[in-house]
């Protein structure tokens, strides 16, 4: 199969391509300049390969949650280039990616948060199935480390917990409260590269979607806004 991967839900920008059994993938932290990388980052990668979009079996995107603008970015790309190649498309959490990169640090079970601003983090923990996919054991949930819910709390893991993405960063001791946890100094971020085992079994089950069926996913819907004196 052939895919092509994108994220840009967090100060990652994050482009990965499946040829078969190959893969070529590009990484770069670089906050706020995701519209401006994205793409030129595809054609690079396309280019690499010596491939086209319409050589492609689908297109895979982070769903989020993440940045609002970020995730939104990357829906929108992910949706503009399958419509133009008339592709299929499929998302794939952000949290989930994360997990499943902690695979390659021989994990099992793992809890994945990205620092969500606000005092929050977006979290969900995961474990490994028997075909090497890091499945969700709880909801994805938008908390404060200090007051997560019981459905996190109540967790009980049966070896080495692995910690990865930014929330284990910014709110360490904390998120040390759900379990003993190894963090991660390596997987801070979602990358692409990581969401292409979940499509290969999406693609199985023909779970992916027409482009304008492209959803993101927030959490965190609802925010206030404080707003300024004299507006």
């Amino acid at each position: 199969m052939k895919f092509l991967a994108l994220d840009t839900s967090t100060e990652a920008c994050s482009v990965a391509l499946a040829l078969d059994d190959q893969i070529l993938a590009l990484d770069e932290v670089c906050p706020q300049q995701h519209s401006k990388r994205i793409l030129p980052m595809v054609q690079q990668l396309l280019s690499d390969a010596g491939v086209s979009l319409y050589q492609l079996d689908g297109i895979i995107f982070g769903r989020g949650p993440g940045s609002f603008t970020g995730v939104r970015i990357g829906v929108s790309v992910a949706q503009g280039l399958a419509f133009g190649a008339d592709l299929p498309v499929f998302g794939v959490s952000t949290l989930a990616a994360m997990a499943q990169a902690a695979v390659q640090q021989n994990a099992t079970e793992v809890i994945a948060a990205i620092d969500a601003r606000m005092a929050e983090v977006y979290i969900a923990a995961y474990a490994l199935d028997e075909a090497g996919l890091m499945q969700a054991i709880t909801p994805e949930i938008a908390a404060k480390p200090a007051a997560l819910p019981e459905v996190l709390t109540s967790l009980s893991f049966t070896s080495q917990l692995l910690g990865v993405g930014t929330g284990w960063q910014t709110y360490p001791q904390a998120l040390q409260q759900l379990a003993p946890a190894l963090i991660s100094e390596t997987i801070l971020y979602p990358s692409a590269q990581f969401m292409l085992p979940f499509a290969s079994r999406a693609w199985q089950q023909q779970l992916f979607v027409s482009a304008e069926q492209a959803e993101p996913v927030y959490v965190r819907d609802d925010v206030t806004w404080q707003k300024l004196p004299g507006r």
